[in-house]
């Protein structure tokens, strides 16, 4: 096979796939049934081409037959008239119509002849095509319930070319969406990690931070001040309650020397010795109560550090 059959026939084969493609049987049980209504319609025309031939032959030999009585009177008159020779004449011309009507019958006979076949083959073709209408209306019927039945079949199943545009259709939103919602998950995490600088604020990461430590360095010092401000309440009051101790002291050493004084001069010197021993009660008093004050501001400053340890337990 050379290169041009190999191309026209790949060409015819690639054309018929695609009128096969594009054909549709009810379309063409139609077109069919219209040819053949066709063919039945020239039949018909032919047939009665056919007998207006017949009919002007059938004119024609009336004619003829005419003439030939018309000679076949001449004839007689000339007879009458003692005119052989013109009775000759109108007989043979009346001889020759005869035989033209002769050749007129045999005309009329093979046209009358081949009227009837054509009227036979018209009454065959119109049967057979009441036939085929028969027929196409049933192949129509049965065509389009197939078809429906195909269709229900790929609605139900999905396989049909509209469902697998629906399907792809839902394909492409779901990944659409999933990559929405990734999108904005990477958004909130970059948020999150300070990764994008606030379009709304000129402060870039390096001034959050600095912001940050400051503020925690301002928390910092605000605890220092807290943590100095119980301290001193509590040793003032360790103070307050010592000072009132050791002034309750010398009062009473000064109510026992003037007890002494009033008592005689030997009590002079017993309330000399009274009034030593006075003073010494009093410088011992006097230690005594610097001792209570050191303890009390311990218990005090364990006070502070145990109540400092719940706020930040709290704050936690």
């Amino acid at each position: 096979m050379g290169i041009l059959s190999r191309a026209s026939y790949i060409i015819r084969s690639k054309v018929n796939a695609v009128l096969n493609r594009a054909e549709n049987p009810q379309e063409t049980l139609d077109y069919s049934y219209e040819q053949l209504r066709d063919q039945l319609q020239d039949v018909k025309q032919g047939i009665a081409d056919l007998t207006t031939q017949k009919k002007r032959l059938e004119i024609q030999k009336r004619r003829l037959e005419e003439n030939v009585e018309k000679h076949n009177e001449q004839a007689r008159e000339a007879v009458r008239q003692n005119r052989d020779d013109l009775a000759r004449k109108a007989l043979e011309k009346k001889k020759q119509k005869m035989n033209q009507i002769e050749g007129l019958e045999d005309q009329i006979a093979e046209l009358q002849r081949q009227q009837d076949q054509l009227v036979e083959k018209k009454n065959t073709l119109q049967s057979r095509i009441e036939e085929f209408r028969t027929k196409k209306e049933t192949m129509k019927a049965r065509y389009e319930a197939a078809e429906a039945s195909a269709k229900v079949s790929e609605a139900m199943t999905g396989a049909g070319d509209e469902f697998e545009d629906v399907g792809r259709a839902i394909e492409r939103a779901e990944e659409e969406t999933e990559e929405m919602e990734a999108r904005s998950q990477a958004m909130d995490e970059l948020q999150e990690s300070g990764a994008f600088d606030d379009v709304l604020s000129d402060k870039d990461e390096i001034d959050r931070e600095l912001e940050q430590l400051s503020t925690d360095s301002s928390v910092d010092a605000e605890l220092e001040t807290l943590k100095g401000e119980m301290g001193r309440g509590s040793s003032n009051g360790d103070s307050a309650s010592a000072d009132a101790e050791s002034e309750s002291d010398v009062d009473t050493a000064e109510v026992e020397a003037d007890a002494g004084s009033s008592g005689g001069s030997g009590g002079s010197s017993s309330s000399g010795g009274s009034g030593k021993g006075g003073s010494g009660d009093v410088s011992t008093d006097g230690e005594s109560s610097d001792v209570d004050v050191d303890v009390e501001e311990e218990v005090s400053q364990g006070e502070v550090e145990a109540e400092l340890e719940e706020l930040k337990e709290d704050e936690k």
